[in-house]
């Protein structure tokens, strides 16, 4: 008896009050426990895509920056990583918000944000688009919170350095001439503010989408700087004409110029061949002034009769030139 309850009781114990089957779960709970560890300590390899870079922070506390390509970080709770697009061009939208690419592209303005002084003290409504990149991941990451955010410190400093640059200048200058030069010192400007937050963004560019004066005002606007176009185009057509005709007229002065000094050249010269001709002949005729006489008469008859249709009448006809009828064709010489 004794012997058959210590072997019933041995069996129990074996199988304890859950039946059967604890010392197999047992033998499976010795392998789950090792696998759940490894599975914990490969979840801390990550990826880094080549568009971004990876900020691992220990306890909360940024320890290093990775490159792009496979990692591998302490497991969750000890490390996590924030994976960052630093080559991706981002947009921040001032005085105005896109509701629908489109297209049609459909937007809503912002006019608390758009509508600002002149250095005139005239109003103008003026809307920016901010593109940017992240330079820093763990400075934008932790520095300045809420940085991108409707009301956060970009749009804020995006803000100011178009106010700023705006009202610096005459409404004119705005809304016509310097729009170009309003771009480049905005992106500056603005460069300068985030920098001294130390947010970790390059500002690539500011592009103006539109400066305008306000509704209220726009048609008479649009009137004086529609005639100041008008003049601007003709003081430029003006300048054209004169820069076309003054060259011209240069030319055509030195042409003339040059014209008469070629004349006066050889008049003089002419002048000086004949007198020293007539000197020469001068020489001759006082040597023997009845033979140069007749000499000069046959060299210019020479010169004279053969252009000119001869007529000879026989004096044995009577002499008298009326006997002479020219009956030639059309009368022709």
């Amino acid at each position: 008896m004794a012997r058959e309850y210590y072997s019933r009781w041995s069996d129990e114990e074996t199988r304890g009050p859950l039946g059967p089957n604890i010392g197999f779960d047992v033998r499976w709970l010795k392998l789950i426990i090792p696998a759940a560890v490894l599975l914990w300590a490969l979840s801390g390899i990550y990826i880094v895509r080549p568009d971004e870079e990876g900020v691992v922070r220990r306890f909360g506390r940024a320890v290093r920056v990775t490159e792009p390509g496979p990692h591998y970080h302490l497991p969750v709770p000890i490390e996590k990583v924030n994976k960052v697009r630093v080559k991706q061009v981002r947009r921040l939208e001032v005085g105005f918000r896109t509701v629908s690419p489109g297209p049609p592209a459909r937007y809503r303005f912002m006019p608390q944000e758009s509508l600002m002084l002149t250095g005139d003290e005239q109003i103008v409504d003026a809307q920016i688009i901010v593109q940017y990149q992240v330079s820093d991941p763990e400075k934008f990451l932790f520095n300045v919170r809420g940085l991108e955010s409707p009301q956060g410190a970009l749009m804020d400093a995006a803000e100011v350095a178009l106010r700023q640059v705006v009202g610096q200048r005459p409404i004119d200058d705005v809304l016509i001439t310097e729009k170009l030069q309003i771009e480049i010192d905005s992106r500056e400007l603005l460069q300068r503010i985030i920098d001294r937050y130390d947010s970790g963004v390059r500002v690539i560019e500011v592009k103006l989408q539109t400066v305008r004066p306000p509704q209220e005002v726009a048609a008479a606007f649009s009137d004086v700087v529609s005639a100041k176009e008008d003049k601007d185009r003709l003081i430029k057509e003006a300048d054209g004409y004169r820069e076309d005709i003054l060259p011209k007229a240069r030319g055509k002065a030195q042409s003339i110029i040059r014209a008469a000094e070629a004349y006066k050249a050889e008049r003089m010269k002419r002048a000086e061949g004949d007198a020293a001709r007539f000197l020469t002949v001068l020489k001759e005729y006082e040597k023997a002034k009845e033979v140069t006489r007749k000499r000069l008469y046959l060299e210019t008859m020479e010169k004279i009769l053969p252009g000119i249709r001869k007529f000879i009448v026989d004096p044995e006809a009577g002499g008298n030139v009326l006997q002479f009828l020219p009956l030639e064709k059309g009368g022709e010489k």
